[in-house]
């Protein structure tokens, strides 16, 4: 039975309640039959995929009729068209649930390569990928290059990405089906054009990462230890303003020449147009910002009161399992906040001084 698949993207955040003949992956922040998302509090430490993958009856017992695993297909519907809702500009984790999603439907069931890809979304959206292993060999940082630099307006990205994202998805689960590592392998999609053009982007990045970091903040803090007794460890941390490498964060916590610690830069401040801001700690190091993300908001509120602003959403301080109070993101394009008082924040938060 074949069965129309229309997409729509929402702004991060956005909240969803189930609806029929409709999927929400990745965004609607609660995890329900139809609604699919694990950046809540009451979520478990799984990433949309591995969600997908885990509890495959969330798609099952919503979504009566299978609509295949493709785009929208041709000719007359047997069944009301399925719209599938995720968030704007759909990352490796989104694409990766869409597609578990839609072979769910047309399968009725997770077989061992569908799992493979949601234990690896789960790896790269936790940012666990092994630090050892080369990036132009991973299919996260693959997906990014080509991603990476596109000067299309956002509606051409979300519909390129889902349409270039879902034939990857594809290609991996052959892949991952056939016993094929894929979490690091050289040879991962050899001989296809775009997939060798992205290795070698992926391979270039390194040097847009230095340069980003010659224009770079460095400094240090103290952050809160995760877990046990109550306690703080010095990090180095970088602030990056609108950085040209889409694997910064992946260079920066590898980098073991440039930190004064030598640890990597274990705290990272981007700055995008001083309206979009992202900041985030390695997952390795055991710390986290909570509480953070509470100074930001009460400043972020205090000054649109004096200022006489209207009131603005919240930052959103990775109070999920996954995330563990590891990242901190601000609204988009809505904070007023400039760089110099988010630092000063993230300075008070942590005792902390540029070098």
């Amino acid at each position: 039975m074949t069965r129309i698949v229309r997409y729509a993207f929402a702004e991060y955040g956005e909240r969803f309640d189930p609806a029929p003949d409709t999927l929400v992956l990745d965004i609607g922040m609660k995890t329900v039959p139809g609604v699919i998302d694990h950046h809540h509090p009451d979520a478990e430490a799984e990433c949309a995929a591995s969600l997908v993958a885990k509890y495959p009856r969330l798609v099952l017992d919503h979504i009566a009729a299978s609509p295949g695993p493709d785009a929208p297909r041709s000719g007359a519907p047997e069944a009301a068209p399925l719209t599938i809702i995720t968030h704007r500009l759909p990352d490796f984790d989104s694409l990766a649930a869409i597609y578990i999603s839609l072979k769910i439907l047309e399968t009725g069931g997770v077989d061992p390569g569908l799992r493979k890809i949601a234990a690896y979304a789960k790896l790269v959206d936790s940012a666990l990928l092994p630090k050892t292993i080369d990036l132009s060999g991973t299919p996260y940082a693959l997906l990014r290059a080509m991603f990476s630099g596109s000067k299309k307006s956002e509606d051409e990205n979300n519909r390129e990405r889902l349409k270039e994202g879902l034939k990857f998805m594809r290609a991996l689960h052959a892949l991952a089906s056939a016993g094929q590592e894929i979490v690091e392998d050289p040879r991962l999609f050899a001989g296809i054009d775009r997939y060798d053009r992205a290795r070698r982007k992926v391979q270039g990045d390194y040097t847009t990462y230095l340069s980003d970091l010659v224009r770079s903040k460095i400094f240090r803090l103290d952050l809160p230890a995760t877990g046990g007794v109550p306690s703080r460890r010095t990090v180095d941390g970088l602030l990056v303003t609108n950085p040209r490498s889409f694997l910064l964060k992946e260079w920066a916590h590898r980098d073991r020449e440039n930190p004064a610690l030598g640890e990597g830069f274990s705290f990272i401040v981007t700055n995008y147009g001083n309206s979009h801001y992202g900041l985030g700690v390695d997952p390795t190091r055991s710390i986290n910002l909570r509480g953070l993300g509470d100074r930001l908001n009460l400043r972020e509120r205090d000054k649109r009161r004096s200022t006489g602003a209207r009131e603005g959403k919240e930052w959103y301080e990775g109070n999920c399992p996954l995330f563990d109070y590891r990242i901190i993101v601000s609204p988009q394009g809505d904070t007023i906040l400039s760089a110099a008082e988010i630092m000063e924040e993230v300075f008070a938060f942590g005792d902390g001084r540029y070098l």
